[in-house]
């Protein structure tokens, strides 16, 4: 049925084995074999390079998920490595800080416009966490209000296992784009809510090309205001991609806090909590943070070393200005197909959904991102892919390439 024959998968498939032995389920959470096509997709790489990632069998991959967003120039930039080799040999991990903190710090402050003070962490889990904690101090409200994934804490989960019933009634969901639900939740809730996080362009991205909607940032910002809650913006994956001070900058809206991580420091685990000075000053006084591995400042020289880069190369003029193009001629060739499929997202994270047509939406998608593997392109079913600096023309032109004869292959597999 399939137009192109399976990769040889036999080295990752035997990793996966072993590694089934030694840790639960092989691996954590969103990289485990079955958020892909069990059996088709590499499960162990062995390196990268620019815009590609190899196997542990050899094959050679376009990668359009970019180690889930953090990857924004490519793999393996000699630069950014020296810059942390150098970092390395004055030694990194200390009982007390070292003043490259400042210097990022004082970065973040110049780029992003709803930093005042920062908080360095190293996952995004992390940032979301400790400015969600920075909000119930400030405000001495207990309850969030949340829109899509936001980390793995108990607060935010999916999967409620382990996790206290008490915690998860803190929590409360809403959808994005919908102002009157979100109005609605906190007349009944201000009074005990500390927060409002979401995504400014929508998670996961599942929604119409013109995200975010018109307005909706703004009359959340003016929703958080009305009702006295803290707005706080997830830059986690917007963050050093949608622009340099974030999804906030491009859409001239400023929440309370904000978080940014994934791009940041192009792989390297680096996060950062930012916000308005009269709240981040209850880390002060009235919350606690703390981690032994926060002030290890080799993320930091990587960091800084990546948007000096991405400044000097005007590298997001670059990815926006390739990514229309390549987002346009993605809904071109799905509207020409035939195939019950919808494009969405935004010129640096576009996203090929498949719609519930009929019973066989799901073997219609598994199929697709079968026939798409095998032709060497690296994207998703579950998730948004992204473009990064180091991808050529020629990557992108195979990659649509790819697209296209998938489509097709999957139109003569799945008629709808």
């Amino acid at each position: 049925m399939h137009s192109k024959p399976r990769l040889n998968l036999e080295n990752s498939m035997r990793l996966y084995e072993e590694a089934k032995k030694l840790s639960p389920g092989g691996m954590m959470g969103i990289r485990r074999p079955y958020n892909f096509v069990e059996g088709e997709y590499p499960i162990f790489i062995d390196k990268g390079y620019g815009g590609h990632i190899v196997d542990v069998d050899g094959n050679d991959y376009i990668d359009m998920l970019c180690a889930y967003g953090p990857i924004i120039l490519g793999y393996n930039e000699p630069e950014i490595n020296q810059e942390v080799i150098k970092q390395m040999d004055k030694g990194f991990c200390f009982t007390m800080v070292q003043e490259l903190q400042n210097t990022l710090q004082k970065k973040l402050i110049e780029l992003i416009p709803s930093a005042e003070m920062v908080v360095l962490a190293k996952t995004g889990s992390d940032a979301t966490g400790i400015a969600v904690r920075v909000a119930r101090a400030y405000t001495g409200k207990n309850k969030i209000m949340r829109c899509g994934y936001h980390g793995w804490h108990d607060w935010c989960v999916e999967v409620k296992g382990g996790v206290p019933k008490q915690i998860t009634e803190l929590t409360l969901e809403f959808h994005y784009g919908d102002l009157e639900e979100l109005e609605a939740m906190l007349k009944q809730h201000a009074h005990d809510t500390a927060c409002i996080i979401l995504t400014p362009v929508g998670h996961p991205l599942a929604l119409p090309v013109e995200a975010p909607p018109e307005g909706y940032l703004q009359g959340v910002r003016q929703l958080a205001d009305k009702y006295n809650v803290i707005l706080i913006f997830d830059e986690i994956r917007t963050g050093f991609r949608v622009a340099l001070g974030g999804a906030q900058e491009r859409y001239g809206v400023t929440p309370d806090l904000s978080v940014f991580g994934k791009a940041m420091g192009n792989g390297y685990p680096i996060s950062a909590c930012v916000g308005k000075e009269e709240i981040m000053r209850v880390l002060e006084s009235k919350a606690f943070v703390s981690s032994t591995f926060f002030p290890n400042s080799l993320e930091m020289a990587a960091s800084l070393k990546c948007i000096e880069i991405l400044e000097r190369e005007n590298v997001l003029e670059d990815i926006w200005e390739r990514g229309e193009v390549f987002l346009q001629d993605t809904i071109r060739l799905v509207e020409a197909s035939g195939v019950p499929a919808s494009v969405s997202g935004i010129p640096p994270m576009s996203y090929i959904t498949f719609d519930k047509v009929d019973d066989k939406y799901k073997e219609r998608r598994s199929f697709f991102y079968t026939e798409t593997i095998r032709r060497g392109l690296f994207i998703q079913p579950y998730h948004h892919g992204y473009i990064c600096y180091r991808h050529t023309d020629e990557d992108l032109k195979k990659a649509l390439s790819a697209i296209e004869e998938a489509l097709a292959a999957t139109k003569k597999a799945y008629p709808y």
